[in-house]
């Protein structure tokens, strides 16, 4: 019987744009941002920040000098960075606050402190909530320093929520990801672009 969702966050709550992303750090001088800037994972300097192996600002310095421009302000690197994510609708704020009623809703993500700290927890307050007022927990990669699919991340995820995977139904939008989970004994579900996560999964519950 599940008890619990487990959501991923962009691709599945907040609609994401990878292509617009990558352009914008190319005008940086990122000419490589399209091989750094994976649709379910990052590599290079983007994969240490998501793992959580440096802090903000020194991937800043770390992008400027990839990028060859030591001029790059931090709000240059963060408003091309955050191009990435395009807007989360209302609608889905309502479904995970109903939702709540009658589950355990957490989230497991792989993100960074940049887009955390700024774009994401600025489209979680267009009702003027927080997202505390959304989830009963939440697991960033930059917390757990382990990025899906590792399996380190949903154990990590296991004991921090103290929810069990047989009961859990966590949703995400790479299949490398819900393998990953499978493995452990999660039931899943894939997120697919024009569908909401509330359509896909209620055949499940």
């Amino acid at each position: 019987m599940i008890k619990n969702l487990l959501f991923d966050l962009g691709g599945v709550i907040i609609d994401i744009d990878r292509n617009r992303c990558v352009e914008a750090l190319e005008k940086l001088g990122v000419t490589d941002a399209d091989s750094l800037l994976g649709k379910y994972v990052q590599s290079g300097i983007f994969a240490d920040l998501e793992s959580g192996n440096i802090s903000a600002a020194d991937f800043r310095d770390a992008l400027r000098l990839h990028a060859g421009n030591p001029a790059l302000t931090d709000g240059d690197i963060d408003t091309a960075f955050q191009k990435f994510l395009i807007g989360l609708p209302e609608h889905r704020l309502e479904e995970l606050r109903l939702l709540r009623r009658e589950f355990g809703v957490y989230l497991l993500s792989n993100t960074n402190p940049i887009m955390w700290n700024d774009s994401i927890a600025r489209l979680f307050r267009s009702e003027g909530k927080e997202r505390e007022d959304y989830f009963d927990g939440m697991v960033t990669s930059f917390e757990a320093r382990v990025m899906k699919p590792d399996a380190a991340i949903f154990r990590y995820t296991v004991d921090k929520l103290g929810i069990r995977p047989e009961e859990t139904l966590f949703i995400d939008d790479s299949q490398a990801n819900l393998d990953a989970a499978s493995a452990l004994g999660f039931a899943t579900a894939l997120a697919v672009p024009g569908r909401d996560f509330a359509d896909i999964i209620k055949p499940l519950l």
